[in-house]
This record gives C-alpha cells, sequence and structure tokens, in this order.
C-alpha cells in the first residue's frame, strides 16, 4: 500500500468583492433563485494584488431554509495588467433563522455560518497559467454590502 502524505493548504489571496442588491428572479423549477451584480472589490495575495472588475455576478440557488448554493462568476486584473477569470462555487449553510438574515441583507456573525467555496481560474497569461493546473479552497463570510473570502492552494 501506498504512503499518501495529507494535502495541506498554502494561503492564496483575501477577496473583498462588492456587491449590488439581490435580483430576485423567484421560486423556480430547481429553487429560490437569486442573482447578485458584483460591483468590485480588491484582492490581496502574498506579493501581489489585483482589482476585482465590475461586471460579474453570484448566481445563487436557495435549495432550502438552512442551504444556499453560490456559482460567481468575475474576472480580475492584476496590478500587472493580467486578467483572470474566476469561477467560485460555494455552499452556505445555516440555521433557518440565521439564512433568512442574509437574505434580508442584514449583519450575520460568520461563526454562525458554514461557507466554503472552491475556486477555479482561467488565464491567458504565461506566467500566471500555473493556477489553472492547481485546486483551491476557501472560506468565506457574507457582510451587507461585500463578501470577504481567503483562498488556499490545495499543496
Amino acid at each position: 500500500m501506498l504512503n499518501f502524505t495529507p494535502p495541506t493548504l498554502q494561503f492564496f489571496a483575501d477577496l473583498s468583492v462588492q456587491v449590488d442588491r439581490p435580483q430576485e428572479v423567484g421560486a423556480t423549477v430547481h429553487g429560490q433563485r437569486r442573482v447578485i451584480p458584483i460591483l468590485g472589490g480588491e484582492v490581496q495575495g502574498q506579493g501581489w494584488s489585483a482589482r476585482v472588475l465590475p461586471g460579474g455576478a453570484d448566481f445563487q440557488l436557495i435549495l432550502n431554509p438552512r442551504m444556499a448554493e453560490l456559482d460567481a462568476r468575475y474576472v480580475i486584473e492584476t496590478d500587472g495588467g493580467d486578467l483572470i477569470f474566476v469561477q467560485n462555487r460555494a455552499v452556505r449553510t445555516a440555521a433557518p433563522e440565521v439564512m433568512a438574515r442574509l437574505i434580508r441583507g442584514e449583519p450575520v456573525d460568520p461563526a454562525e455560518v458554514y461557507f466554503r467555496c472552491s475556486p477555479s481560474f482561467e488565464t491567458a497569461s504565461p506566467s500566471l497559467a500555473w493556477i489553472s493546473e492547481r485546486l483551491f479552497v476557501g472560506t468565506g463570510a457574507r457582510q451587507p454590502d461585500r463578501v470577504v473570502m481567503r483562498f488556499f492552494e490545495v499543496m
């Protein structure tokens, strides 16, 4: 039997993504559908920084009073001018009363919410091509006007 070393996590970046008011699509065949426009934001990595460009969105599906599936898609631009497409899938769960406060846009203690994500990246930049060849995970918190996240590379 092979002796596998468990993966470890290495810090990749902190993100602060500014969001607009939700567009409530309503109850669909799959659940309560919402679209949250992305207005911009900041990214800070180890020795690098970037900005979140306006125009992306977080496509949310509220499955039940406890759980939402999130699928955010947006572009970041590094200080060097490189563009990176981000697709970040997430699961957010909490007690029904906590989720209801989140959906209404009220402040919620992040300790009351399970918010885990798996971002993936695409870029045409040769120097950043490696980010398309790695797995990343993260954790986040929803604030009334933004989502803050910390991403880690799975080593």
